[in-house]
């Protein structure tokens, strides 16, 4: 059995776990322990493992740089002594279901090789943990100042159940809450790492909906993870009712188990966007929205966007699931704003006929399109992007708020004739990645 522990702290954890029966077994090779300084994985002068989280709060973040970086080497040298490794990263968490002995069998039967990671301050960046992190073990429902503490405690009672460690068999054989929500789930810089973005909501400043939703994942994560605190507790603030019955909803919903990306559409998928365009239609009819009630967008004007290289499908897998057209040139109506005045430059794109499949409203595929028209556009050397909708549309319009675009004002667009024109538009100026 091999133990990595990742740590802040190693002489302090070395001096316990190199101690007494544990250390002597290990002194004899039948077991192997080695703890390794994260902060010698960080890439600034300053070996800054930290930063403060994004939406605010006390304390700070550990960033996932310095830990994956660590853990991408211990992973090296591991393999390196034994490819045959069967290898468990484990993140030490008040978060993650609780250890018993039944935990320690299945660990020291089921794996050769474990990695332990101890947190610090307020938590690891969530990106890491559902990168890299195959499991979470919390030692019991109380709140340490790191995971040093659990990292020793599962080493020694995995360990002690090695052949060799203990005298005999039968010296482990024969041996045998705090209630509340978890906590939400908490990033840091960067505000993109490896492809994985910082949830938006946490990045515009408004407050109360950022609270709104830490407690709505809060209340989805102890659903999730802690079924067992989640039934003793009980609701009656009406606003938790009511996010109870949003995630009830969501629950419903399709689940994204595949990577999502996008690509520039082809002239051989314009049946799928044509029966996405046609599911889009019929919502905005059921909202009463004078908005492609006509015959646009027709499949003409969208075969021209594929010859132009304008049109994009997202897909979920191998599956078609939204589309746009990301326009790179002037738009004559813009030039007539009322009500307000653009705040970036003539350097725009601009999104038109967007669209997402029934099933996937609801599960992030909406604001990953626009992050992929946003990484589109500033790919093409464009200062900021531009999207209208219609004026009824408030599901759109809410969308675009969430994704950080702002509204401009109102224009009248001639892309639907004899048919509502009025249209509210929305600008984001666009951040060097």
């Amino acid at each position: 059995m091999r133990i990595d522990i990742m740590t802040l702290f190693p002489d302090t954890v070395n001096a316990v776990l190199h101690e007494s029966i544990i250390g002597r077994a290990a002194k004899k090779g039948i077991i192997e322990i080695n703890c390794i300084q994260i902060r010698d994985y960080t890439e600034n002068k300053q070996k800054q493992v930290d930063d403060y989280p994004y939406g605010g709060g006390w304390g700070c973040v550990m960033q996932a740089q310095p830990l994956k970086s660590c853990l991408d080497d211990v992973m090296k040298k591991a393999r390196e002594s034994n490819p045959d490794f069967r290898s468990r990263i484990i993140y030490l968490s008040p978060q993650g279901k609780t250890y018993t002995q039944e935990t320690a069998k299945r660990l020291k039967n089921d794996y050769d090789h474990l990695v332990l990671v101890c947190g610090h301050y307020e938590g690891v960046d969530e990106r890491f943990i559902a990168k890299c992190v195959d499991e979470e073990i919390s030692i019991g429902d109380y709140v340490l100042t790191g995971g040093e503490i659990g990292a020793m405690a599962i080493a020694d009672s995995v360990c002690r159940l090695v052949p060799g460690v203990l005298a005999d068999e039968e010296c482990y054989t024969g041996e045998s809450h705090w209630s509340g929500l978890l906590e939400y789930p908490q990033y840091t810089r960067p505000e993109v790492w490896e492809e994985m973005a910082v949830p938006q909501v946490l990045l515009n400043g408004d407050h109360a909906k950022i609270e709104t939703w830490r407690r709505k994942e809060q209340l989805r994560r102890t659903k999730e993870k802690r079924p067992d605190m989640f039934e003793k507790l009980e609701f009656t603030d009406k606003s938790d009712i009511k996010l109870l019955e949003e995630l009830k909803k969501e629950e419903s919903r399709l689940k994204l188990d595949k990577p999502l990306s996008y690509r520039q559409a082809a002239a051989g998928d314009i049946t799928e966007i044509m029966e996405i365009a046609g599911e889009a239609k019929k919502l905005l009819k059921r909202r009463k929205i004078d908005q492609w009630q006509g015959e646009y967008p027709t499949e003409e004007i969208f075969l021209n966007d594929i010859e132009n290289g304008e049109c994009y499908v997202v897909l979920h897998g191998e599956e078609i699931c939204a589309f746009f057209v990301l326009a790179d040139r002037h738009e004559d109506c813009y030039d007539y704003l009322t009500d307000g005045k653009w705040a970036g430059t003539d350097n725009y794109c601009v999104v038109h006929r967007a669209a997402v499949r029934d099933g996937y409203r609801g599960t992030g595929a909406s604001a990953y399109m626009f992050k992929c028209a946003e990484k589109r556009a500033y790919e093409l050397g464009k200062q900021n992007i531009r999207v209208d909708t219609h004026r009824k549309n408030k599901a759109m319009q809410k969308l675009l708020k969430d994704c950080g675009y702002s509204f401009r004002g109102n224009v009248n667009v001639t892309s639907e004739p004899g048919h509502d024109p009025a249209r509210q538009v929305f600008e984001k100026i666009l951040k060097e990645k």
